[in-house]
């Protein structure tokens, strides 16, 4: 039996970039972030905006998936980067680039702005995961990028945020915002598989705290 967890709705799946089906393109055969017809579905105030942090709010997907999934409504991911960077979640440096996402500073944004209780997990190893997800948690998790091409040899662990919404049959269900196929994005791979990608670490979210 399914220990996915009981939320209020569906866990639905949000990408981090506005066409899913671009994304292939944009992360294997250079097409420019910017040229996403549908950006402004993100929230952000142009393109430029859009291309800067398209690749870099897979945090933010996460936590849009689970605020969905609980209350069904959540803001955008542009209103919830910009949360974010007020609780120093995202720390954007002086030669362009960002740091982050910080856990605990998540976990205290997530808490305080929307009453969605979340804590830092360091040993999150194949039985923690299956452990969480059999509690009705969601986790979100941090693998290499590459698991959405799990046929081939991982090149490393962690530096992208999947969502983990279900553990069974010794197979981890979980939902990517940088899948690049229908399959990709949400994604049943073999507990094994998964943890080749898996930095074991990662954010643990109730969402039976009520908003």
């Amino acid at each position: 039996m399914s220990d996915r967890p009981q939320a209020r709705h569906a866990v639905p799946t949000v990408t981090q970039y506005a066409s899913p089906d671009l994304i292939g393109a944009v992360a294997y055969h250079d097409r420019p972030k910017a040229d996403d017809p549908n950006w402004a579905v993100s929230g952000a105030p142009d393109r430029e905006s859009y291309a800067y942090w398209a690749g870099r709010w897979c945090g933010m997907a996460c936590l849009r998936m689970a605020l969905l999934a609980r209350d069904g409504h959540a803001p955008t991911l542009w209103e919830l980067l910009h949360g974010a960077l007020k609780w120093d979640a995202y720390q954007q440096q002086a030669d362009g680039s960002v740091a982050g996402l910080f856990y605990r500073q998540f976990t205290e944004y997530a808490a305080d702005a929307f009453a969605l209780p979340a804590r830092v997990v360091t040993d999150l190893t194949p039985t923690r995961l299956a452990a969480e997800t059999t509690a009705g948690h969601l986790v979100i998790a941090s693998v290499h990028k590459e698991i959405r091409r799990p046929d081939r040899p991982a090149p490393g662990r962690g530096g992208h945020l999947v969502l983990v919404i279900g553990h069974d049959n010794d197979h981890v269900t979980f939902n990517n915002p940088s899948g690049h196929t229908p399959d990709t994005v949400a994604a049943r791979l073999p507990s094994s598989d998964f943890d080749r990608y898996a930095a074991h670490r990662g954010i643990v979210l109730d969402l039976t705290g009520a908003p």
